[in-house]
């Protein structure tokens, strides 16, 4: 299980993730939910080890993950939100170099990449160097770097950007067999309907705190609301939204 404590991220004294708590157990997928500036991907690079908490601990299965942060980043895949990639490695190149990273010995580790790069549409294009590939493309292989070394958990931050209708379809399967497969999964996004679709939990954050941490259908019950979209927007949205889009007619018009 991953548990998350009172965990604080603090620029010049102001917090912009301020003492939030979760946890997340194997089969659980918890949709992490903010507008932009609540603080979402900040967490995110706290609990991937790319920017140190101002406060907080991180435990995966009751050890804090400071003591051996190498042996939790073994057990851990992670999709940024940016594909920020080595543009002139080839799609293999990149899914080798990932691996060899981990320690996967090269004759599970070759057969492995190439199931991928054709369960995932991108054979034809392997030996294509990576500043060549769709946005769509490098998630496919962001996706399938996380998903290598076949870890316990998985921290998705938007992994849905850039793909096609029907690849998006593929995803939301498998989100669902890999929480079958006993998978911890946080999934930090925008497409609410999605995370209603996929997550047993949900966590909004509003200007760094946590304004609601609770089922999808137990929310929309205690809300009175008939969907996500309605609970987040009244939770976590401060601007009306028809009131805003009025404004920049009126602006557009002036």
């Amino acid at each position: 299980m991953l548990e998350v404590r009172a965990l604080t991220k603090r620029y010049s004294r102001a917090p912009v993730v301020d003492k939030v708590s979760f946890s997340i157990a194997p089969r659980e997928i918890l949709g992490y939910l903010g507008p932009n500036g609540s603080g979402k991907s900040t967490t995110v690079k706290m609990l991937t080890g790319l920017l140190e908490p101002s406060e907080g601990e991180i435990f995966f299965y009751g050890v804090d993950i400071r003591k051996d942060p190498v042996q939790f980043k073994r057990r851990l895949g992670y999709v940024p939100e940016e594909p920020h990639l080595y543009p002139h490695l080839t799609g293999r190149e990149y899914l080798q170099l990932v691996g060899r990273l981990r320690g996967m010995p090269r004759r599970v580790l070759e057969p492995k990449i190439d199931t991928f790069l054709q369960l995932f549409g991108l054979f034809e294009a392997r030996f294509a160097e990576l500043h060549s590939y769709s946005k769509g493309m490098r998630q496919k292989i962001l996706l399938s770097a996380a998903l290598l070394h076949d870890p316990e958990l998985l921290i998705l931050d938007e992994p849905f950007s850039g793909l096609d209708v029907s690849a998006a379809q593929v995803f939301k399967a498998l989100l669902r067999a890999l929480a079958a497969e006993n998978k911890m999964i946080l999934y930090s996004s925008h497409v609410l309907e999605v995370v209603e679709k996929v997550c047993s939990q949900v966590l909004i954050l509003r200007k760094g705190k946590v304004v609601a941490h609770d089922s999808v259908s137990r929310l929309r019950d205690l809300m009175a609301l008939p969907s996500l979209e309605d609970v987040f927007t009244q939770l976590a949205m401060q601007q009306d939204a028809d009131e805003v889009a009025g404004s920049i007619i009126d602006a557009m018009k002036a």
